[in-house]
């Protein structure tokens, strides 16, 4: 599917952050769209998925000027003395495929790492986090990366997000960050039909694992219902996967694997690490 890509200017880049987010106190898009187009995103939904008249996946807008902007905005919030949580991306995944090029992203944490926030927390689902290791290694324990990773099977991935990224790629990325002490986090968000195997795949690879379903939409499922989701499970995983409570049967799965420490779940799976 071919992507729209336009520039824009923004006023802005840090946005107080609200509600799911209230973990943080600032919410950081270094892009408006995403190309992944994941069937399930709650941001079909919202307000910058609905007002925009072209299908969602289909465009994307890139941030421009941003280096001065983030770098003025950061030393005001210090300036006043204010904490600075920053939940990067809430809208959009800020490793876009135009990010290859367009290297947004980089030159916002760039300005991070030269005025580094309290806490940094980047949520995505593609592998081409890794390239931008030495910039998350600089933030240390101020930084968390997690990685989308809501089955182990490619071929429900392809049902339900056939845009994203392919699942090996991204358990590689999980396994290079967390390897060279990145603090990781996988984020099985929603959960989806995946093999008896998953839970031993990330063992060894992540710091901890955030469990979700489609209540995680922020709108306890309505929203995600609206989407049309569920048609795209396959009749045998429907009782599974649709009835009950997935979000706790998937945690005890987990639990077969990880200790309970590490096993979160969701809205807590996306707030800061508790202070050790």
């Amino acid at each position: 599917m071919r992507v729209e890509v336009t520039e824009k200017t923004p006023q802005k880049l840090l946005t107080k952050a609200s509600g799911f987010l209230k973990g943080y106190t600032h919410t950081l898009n270094p892009y408006i769209g995403c190309a992944f187009g994941c069937s399930y995103c709650y941001v079909r939904q919202s307000p910058v998925g609905l007002f925009r008249k072209q299908e969602w996946g289909t465009w994307v807008d890139v941030k421009k000027d941003v280096k001065e902007k983030l770098a003025k905005e950061l030393r005001l919030l210090r300036k006043k003395e204010q904490p600075i949580s920053i939940f990067m991306s809430s809208s959009t995944d800020p490793y876009q495929p135009v990010e290859q090029k367009e290297e947004v992203t980089r030159t916002l944490l760039e300005v991070m790492a030269e005025e580094p926030p309290d806490f940094l927390f980047v949520q995505t689902r593609s592998p081409l986090v890794t390239r931008d290791m030495d910039l998350l290694k600089e933030l240390g324990e101020k930084v968390m990366v997690s990685i989308t990773i809501e089955t182990d099977l490619e071929e429900v991935r392809k049902r339900f997000s056939p845009a994203a990224p392919p699942i090996p790629a991204r358990l590689k990325a999980l396994k290079t960050l967390h390897g060279e002490g990145v603090p990781t986090q996988v984020a099985i968000a929603p959960a989806l039909p995946f093999s008896e195997d998953f839970a031993l795949k990330l063992k060894g690879i992540v710091d901890r694992v955030c469990v979700d379903d489609f209540t995680g939409d922020g709108s306890s499922g309505k929203r995600t219902a609206r989407l049309g989701v569920y048609e795209k499970y396959e009749a045998q995983e429907k009782e599974m996967w649709l009835e009950g409570n997935v979000q706790q049967e998937v945690f005890e799965k987990m639990c077969g694997v990880f200790p309970a420490e590490q096993i979160i779940r969701s809205p807590e799976g996306f707030f800061p690490p508790k202070a050790k």
